[in-house]
């Protein structure tokens, strides 16, 4: 869930120093600064089970991936958000030659809550897709065994591929790496009413 800061409008400058010092971490829409709520266990576990995979597979190929701790700008949009995990391919790039705020991943992955999944799905993929980049999209449900593929193919265009069910395997094609749905949700309980606090 993200939740508007008091009516004030920010620069991009007074948004960064802002995120060095406080306690939480925010997004940043054109001037606007949303805070940004806890998540679930299963939210949590998805996106360790999905990071701690493409470490040990990307090891010693020209990509690392990093986790939601790692802010992405995104110029075109004036946006500064938190990915669940992102894939980047060679050597980061860094606004203005900061550490803490990159420009090229090639891959995201988002797991959905209740409270953004219509904004991950339509908005948000929107302003990634104005990253150069950028070329593959996966979102991930806590709710069920179903993860949702966007490709960008070599006519620039979005394909979309689905996988459902914990025996499927999920190509994460911008990368070269496989991995099966039953890892994606290892130690995922699925509950029938369950109630998160949204991120």
């Amino acid at each position: 869930m993200l939740v508007k800061t008091k009516s004030k409008f920010y620069t991009p400058d007074e948004y960064r120093q802002l995120e060095e010092t406080t306690e939480f971490r925010n997004e940043y829409r054109d001037g606007e600064i949303l805070e940004m709520a806890g998540g679930t266990i299963n939210h949590s576990q998805i996106i360790g089970n999905i990071y701690a995979f493409l470490k040990s597979a990307l090891r010693g190929k020209n990509a690392r991936p990093f986790m939601s701790d790692l802010r992405l700008w995104i110029p075109r949009h004036r946006r500064g958000t938190y990915p669940d995990v992102m894939v980047i391919e060679g050597e980061p790039v860094f606004t203005e030659e900061r550490s803490d705020e990159i420009l090229n991943p090639v891959l995201i992955v988002e797991v959905l809550s209740k409270s953004t999944k219509d904004f991950d799905r339509e908005d948000k993929f929107r302003f990634y897709r104005s990253i150069p980049e950028f070329r593959e999209y996966v979102l991930v449900s806590q709710q069920e065994f179903l993860v949702q593929q966007y490709i960008r193919n070599e006519s620039n265009q979005w394909l979309f591929q689905e996988y459902e069910g914990e025996s499927a395997t999920v190509s994460f094609t911008s990368v070269g790496v496989q991995m099966l749905v039953s890892d994606i949700y290892e130690l995922v309980i699925f509950k029938k009413e369950e109630t998160e606090v949204q991120e």
